[in-house]
């Protein structure tokens, strides 16, 4: 796919270090080597090593002995961690025991190596839920300055080229948040564009979606999408967004001119902002399964380094595709 090939390839120019905690997973293993063969990214695996030369040995990995292998048990710098972690968390009552025994987490550890600066982004989710995944990224990572809600980004990759950028649209939430107030809408918003900008790398055009344009409907549901686009605009001046609108009016020029004349962005929107979790997932699917379109995703925005969540059920190339995205996720912010 040529848009997957030019992330791998803006990936190649960024020099990060990607944090794969997942050492145990074979797929994780060969997702590494495959990386760092191809020079995307610098890799940080989290493990036993003998136990992780002995699966590359086994599955004829030639680059994992690059990564820079770390075990948590025997990790020289885990006092010093533990101590880190117990600073973060001390409001939260954690014990110095306790944080020395989720030093010895993968998960946790991963995320002080990123806090710590020794690492850029993290890939996870392959063998743990996303539960597991989030909550020392919440813990430790938190959030960037002026946003207090994490988001899933999907990038729906269009057969037809004439949709949004070049075939490519960026749906917006459709992975964790379920019901956002109109805050946390505009910070969906501002987040979904700078992921645009960071990964499909264009200039971000947002519609915000309503079931009413431009006060078609009276609704406090549409009134909540309408503050949250002033909001937004308050955010980021310069960013093209617009809204209330429906979805036919966000991405059709004839529809667009029509219900929404004088719009910066109707019929030409490749960023769709979805009033609640629910609207968005069912859109994405919906769009995937009957327009045939590849979802990449969920890209994780908001937090204040990229931490990125697979499926357990996620193959090579996934997870490939995703240290990519982080890589990028992290060189833009």
């Amino acid at each position: 796919m040529q848009f997957i090939e030019s992330i791998k390839q803006k990936a190649k120019k960024q020099n990060k270090t990607i944090v794969l905690p997942e050492s145990l997973d074979e797929r994780t293993l060969q997702a590494a080597d495959a990386i760092i063969s191809g020079g995307i990214a610098r890799i940080i695996l989290l493990g036993e090593r003998e136990s992780i030369m002995r699966a590359a040995a086994t599955n004829k990995l030639k680059f994992i002995e690059q990564a820079r292998i770390i075990n948590p048990e025997q990790f020289e710098e885990k006092e010093a961690y533990a101590e880190k972690l117990y600073q973060i968390r001390l409001h939260k009552g954690i014990t110095k025991n306790e944080a020395l025994t989720l030093v010895k987490d993968p998960l946790y550890l991963a995320t002080l190596l990123i806090k710590d600066g020794v690492a850029d982004g993290e890939v996870a989710g392959a063998m743990n839920v996303t539960a597991n995944v989030l909550r020392p990224a919440f813990q430790i990572i938190k959030t960037l300055p002026g946003i207090s809600v994490v988001s899933g980004a999907f990038l729906m990759i269009m057969k037809e080229n004439h949709w949004g950028e070049n075939g490519i649209i960026v749906f917006a939430d459709c992975a964790v948040h379920p019901d956002p107030s109109s805050k946390e809408l505009a910070e969906i918003a501002v987040m979904t564009a700078r992921t645009t900008r960071a990964i499909v790398g264009a200039e971000p055009r947002v519609a915000m979606l309503s079931f009413s344009t431009k006060g078609s409907a009276k609704h406090p549901m549409v009134d909540r999408v309408i503050e949250a686009t002033r909001l937004a605009k308050g955010m980021e001046p310069s960013l093209l967004i617009d809204g209330e609108m429906q979805a036919d009016a966000a991405i059709v020029e004839s529809i667009g001119k029509s219900k929404a004349p004088g719009s910066p962005i109707a019929g030409k929107a490749n960023v769709l902002v979805f009033p609640t979790l629910e609207v968005g997932n069912i859109a994405y699917k919906l769009v995937q399964r009957l327009a045939g379109a590849a979802a990449v995703g969920p890209v994780l925005q908001g937090l204040a380094a990229p931490i990125n969540d697979l499926s357990r059920g996620c193959s090579v190339d996934d997870i490939v595709n995703m240290v990519a995205i982080t890589v990028n996720q992290a060189a833009g912010q």
